[in-house]
């Protein structure tokens, strides 16, 4: 059996639905917070364990009869490390025969601007040394985060990003997705590293382009000195928190961090992942 924690969120969401392609959802279990929430994959004869990251006698029980996990980072950065850590302790108590984990593709973790970023590595570091078979997924940054990155009114202001000409090899949600399923049904519990990237780098200006094309409308991309950036930020009630969030992706962004194409996630589909162009096209439904 496969438990999927974080099993509600976007990405264990779209997990989901091609899990429950792959294979018989009698097969399939869902760690969740409010049972209310997963009713959906109830009905569809998912297994649903309720538990948390922070409870680990939860956990415990979760992982009763569970072959394989797959570990979607949590989203509380002060915590999320040792939050892992409990998942992974769990699963090694239960003899758990695979644990995947949802990392990132970035190129230097020595280097990185974003130090959030820095807790991925902790629990791949936690997760290699704890002597259990491990997936690591290391994901590039979701093309479904450009619409937040550049903003609401994109179409009559351009972009206006601390970016440079950094690229990156941005892929859909889903399509990773689709790849982490492959892999979750398949029979191999061999430890393996999967770097799930688009099959191009792409600057915000190669952005730019994209959308006025699509739209038929006049959309720039300018790049801007950070300081200008965060006073723009704020001036839009953003907290200072998520503001140094955004400028940390930026500035990986700009430093080449994020340029980094690898086949791997092309190999898992069988295809192409999604362009840039057709990829915006459906996340701005144009």
């Amino acid at each position: 059996m496969i438990l999927v924690t974080g099993a509600t969120g976007q990405l264990g969401s779209a997990t989901f639905v091609f899990l429950l392609k792959k294979l018989p959802a009698s097969q399939l279990a869902a760690l969740v917070r409010d049972e209310r929430k997963a009713a959906d994959l109830a009905e569809k004869g998912v297994t649903i364990r309720v538990g948390s990251y922070d409870d680990k006698a939860s956990l415990d029980r979760a992982m009763q009869g569970i072959d394989k996990v797959l570990l979607i980072a949590g989203t509380d950065e002060d915590k999320r490390v040792q939050q892992h850590m409990n998942v992974v302790d769990a699963a090694k108590k239960a003899h758990v025969q695979l644990v995947a984990y949802t990392s990132r593709a970035l190129k230097d973790r020595h280097t990185l601007a974003n130090r959030l970023m820095e807790g991925h590595f902790l629990t791949e570091d936690y997760l290699i040394a704890s002597g259990l078979n491990y997936a690591l997924f290391r994901n590039i940054l979701y093309m479904d985060a450009i619409p937040q990155f550049v903003g609401p009114n994109v179409f009559e202001t351009g972009i206006h990003l601390p970016a440079g000409l950094g690229k990156v090899a941005f892929a859909l949600r889903n399509d990773m997705a689709e790849a982490m399923a492959t892999v979750l049904a398949g029979a191999d519990v061999d430890s393996t590293i999967y770097t799930l990237t688009g099959s191009k780098g792409y600057s915000f200006a190669d952005v730019a382009l994209a959308l006025a094309e699509l739209s038929g409308k006049v959309v720039t991309y300018s790049p801007v000195e950070k300081p200008a950036f965060e006073s723009q930020m704020k001036a839009r009630g953003l907290p200072d928190p998520m503001v140094q969030r955004v400028v940390g992706f930026m500035t990986d962004i700009a430093n080449g961090q994020e340029d980094y194409v690898c086949l791997d996630l092309e190999t898992l589909l069988g295809r192409k992942p999604a362009s840039l162009k057709d990829g915006l096209k459906m996340l701005y439904k144009l």
